[in-house]
């Protein structure tokens, strides 16, 4: 109840914002938060809660943005139903990618999915029929009316995405705190005595991959709402490398910790590239001072400095 609380009041303030001050720059930034947000945060349950570092989880993220892509192209399908078709064929996707990985060594695990990501981003690129190839998918996506939300205004695009958001993370963090939450900490920490009080390792990871996969899924059909369309760019490497930098400045034992370090990664883009076309580097040597400075993601810092304090 706390938590759905703490979401209620977030949502209410982020909605309440346009009402008394428009801004479309705010509104685009809130929109693409959302997506990374979830997008992050799925990765942490894998990283954060299970012990599980993932190099490819973009792919899941861009397998979403396409599948709502081409379903909304090619179908007459309301925006609801693509929505949730695109998302299973994520989930489905990430359990079959998982019943390979997951009984891997933590070191094998994340190259091979770093190895299955690049093979989809090959497969994105070189089925030019299909996807477009290297220019994205061509002519759109309708942006048609969901649940009384017009897509095609950025306001109710931005009003959409972030309820979609919250709730979605509030769901997550159900799942954080749930017994299956505690079992993959459990799993994370002393995988050998885990084993012994009878948890089957392989199922545990893999079902948390496939959540993790699923709600990726739901943020990669939030930024295909938001580009109208779908890019191999959404599926490439480096945008899982975005994930695990909004993971690692957040803060991976905080829950909102990846959220925090979207806001801040995107923030970082958004003010970087004002100013100068190598926005990269300056950004690595921003998050190297926040790696080498603090030595902890921000959230995880700011615990450890309060729980000192009241000790």
């Amino acid at each position: 109840m706390r938590d759905a609380l703490f979401a209620a009041i977030v949502l209410i303030l982020v909605l309440a914002i346009p009402m008394l001050h428009r801004s479309p720059a705010f509104e685009d930034f809130i929109i693409r938060l959302s997506a990374m947000a979830l997008f992050a945060t799925s990765l942490n349950l894998l990283v954060g809660n299970t012990g599980m570092v993932s190099f490819g989880h973009g792919m899941f993220y861009g397998f979403a943005a396409y599948a709502f892509g081409l379903t909304m192209q090619l179908t007459e399908l309301p925006l609801p139903v693509a929505a949730l078709f695109a998302v299973a064929l994520t989930t489905i996707a990430a359990l079959l990618v998982g019943a390979i990985c997951v009984r891997l060594s933590t070191d094998y695990f994340a190259f091979i999915t770093l190895a299955v990501q690049m093979l989809f981003f090959s497969v994105i690129v070189s089925w030019q029929s299909l996807t477009g190839g290297d220019q994205g998918l061509r002519g759109g996506i309708p942006r048609r009316h969901i649940f009384g939300f017009d897509l095609g205004s950025q306001l109710h695009l931005y009003q959409f995405c972030a309820i979609v958001a919250v709730l979605g993370l509030l769901a997550l963090r159900h799942v954080s705190m749930s017994p299956l939450g505690n079992t993959l900490r459990m799993v994370r920490d002393n995988a050998e005595r885990a084993s012994f009080v009878g948890i089957v390792l392989w199922r545990a990871r893999l079902l948390a991959f496939t959540i993790a996969g699923g709600f990726a899924g739901i943020g990669g059909v939030l930024a295909a709402l938001f580009v109208s369309g779908a890019y191999p760019e959404l599926a490439d490497w480096p945008n899982s490398g975005q994930a695990i930098f909004a993971v690692m400045l957040g803060g991976i034992n905080s829950f909102l910790g990846p959220v925090l370090g979207a806001m801040i990664l995107l923030a970082l883009n958004d003010l970087v590239q004002r100013f100068t076309e190598y926005h990269g580097l300056v950004l690595g040597v921003v998050i190297l001072a926040f790696a080498l400075g603090l030595r902890r993601g921000v959230l995880d810092f700011i615990h450890l400095v309060w729980s000192k304090r009241a000790r």
